[in-house]
């Protein structure tokens, strides 16, 4: 398309974008990509590109400014990639979070916090819990709590409240900052690829209860945690982040789950840090993510 063309479809709505791009491999990818965005005027900041030879897959993340028509540069993006691929344009904005808690209140409090004081590209929109332990911690902060008690109604009741009130707060992922009760596939389907669970081992050792009793008694000398998308196989989706921590002899059950409580926070921001700047793409089973 002439430049003269893309003048006339010009539309001015924002001056920050993100292009996301996954698609069959081919060659000339990267020139195509950004000839588009070159003929539309706008300038690339940064470009971050990967090739998945196994799965002959491709995956673009490009951060540019511009004044430009949306749908034109989608329209153009479309005709010179390969078909059925998936291309996104995002203006950067706070992605909308809804945290899902029980008992434990690490995790939930460092995410309140980096939230309040813009350290993630995130709002809270509320948190659901199936306790009343955490409203205090959260309510002081300004942020609706909502307390669905699981006690006495069936797993799917329970659910259906849930997803009423997520349908009230539109949130674009949930988080299980700790929520300690497994969902079910419906719940899990309603929200796929945008439920965030941190993991209280380095997966997929210690699942269960007491996991840093178990870690203990085997010995470990590491012990870490690992940030998933949800699905409907039990802590198996699709890795986010991992870390470790080294531990020794002379820590208990008590000082690894204090330990345990330090790298959960640390795994679980950075998670949603990469997801809330779309720096996250799924890959079959696995992320390809542009840090």
């Amino acid at each position: 398309m002439r430049q003269s063309a893309w003048k006339k479809r010009r539309k001015s709505v924002s001056d920050q974008w993100r292009l996301l791009v996954e698609c069959a491999d081919q060659e000339g990818l990267v020139h195509k990509i950004t000839g588009v965005l070159y003929r539309a005027q706008c300038n690339v900041l940064v470009n971050h590109e990967f090739a998945d030879l196994n799965r002959s897959r491709f995956f673009m993340r490009t951060e540019f400014s511009g004044s430009i028509a949306r749908d034109a540069i989608i329209d153009e993006l479309r005709q010179i990639l390969p078909p059925e691929s998936s291309v996104r344009l995002i203006c950067p904005g706070k992605k909308r979070l809804v945290i899902m808690a029980s008992r434990e209140h690490h995790c939930l409090a460092d995410l309140v916090t980096r939230c309040v004081y813009d350290e993630l590209d995130a709002e809270i929109a509320g948190v659901i819990s199936n306790h009343d332990t955490l409203r205090p911690l959260v309510e002081m902060n300004g942020l609706p709590f909502v307390h669905l008690p699981h006690e006495d109604v069936s797993r799917d009741e329970h659910e259906r409240q849930i997803l009423e009130k997520l349908d009230e707060l539109q949130p674009d992922y949930v988080v299980l900052a700790k929520y300690m009760r497994i969902l079910g596939p419906e719940f899990v389907k309603r929200f796929s690829n945008r439920i965030i669970n941190i993991h209280h081992s380095f997966l997929p050792a210690f699942i269960g209860a007491k996991p840093y009793h178990q870690a203990w008694e085997r010995g470990v000398k590491v012990i870490g945690a690992t940030a998933h998308f949800v699905t409907n196989e039990l802590d198996q989706g699709p890795i986010i982040e991992q870390q470790v921590i080294n531990v020794d002899h002379t820590h208990g059950p008590k000082d690894m789950a204090r330990a345990g409580r330090d790298v959960e926070r640390m795994v679980l921001a950075r998670a949603l840090r990469v997801v809330t700047e779309d720096r996250v793409f799924l890959n079959g089973n696995r992320t390809v993510i542009f840090d």
